[in-house]
């Protein structure tokens, strides 16, 4: 397996949750499916460039942990929630 695999599964994983399980939204199978096609591309990006791929793979994760989709909370804002931090809502598109 390579490296960046499981961090691609993992972006794929927190994807899912955040949408399907913490905010309640239908069952979208785009994007177990789009993770599948990314973790083999960057398995095969990984042969050609090793650090390259890893630190796409870690931006993206990175990426995805901090940033908000459709006005949603993005899923360390969530985390924070439900650990007992207020989380400031200065993002928000009306100011």
């Amino acid at each position: 397996m390579a490296r960046t695999t499981g961090i691609i599964l993992t972006i794929g994983g927190i994807t899912f949750l955040n949408q399907h399980i913490l905010h309640d939204e239908p069952v979208d199978l785009r994007v177990p499916i789009a993770t599948g096609f990314a973790a083999l591309a960057f398995a095969g990006l990984e042969k050609v460039w090793s650090e390259g791929a890893m630190a796409i793979a870690t931006i993206g994760l990175i990426t995805v942990l901090l940033t908000r989709i459709d006005g949603k909370p993005a899923p360390l804002e969530t985390l924070a929630e439900w650990s007992g931090y207020t989380v400031k809502k200065s993002l928000t598109k009306n100011r």
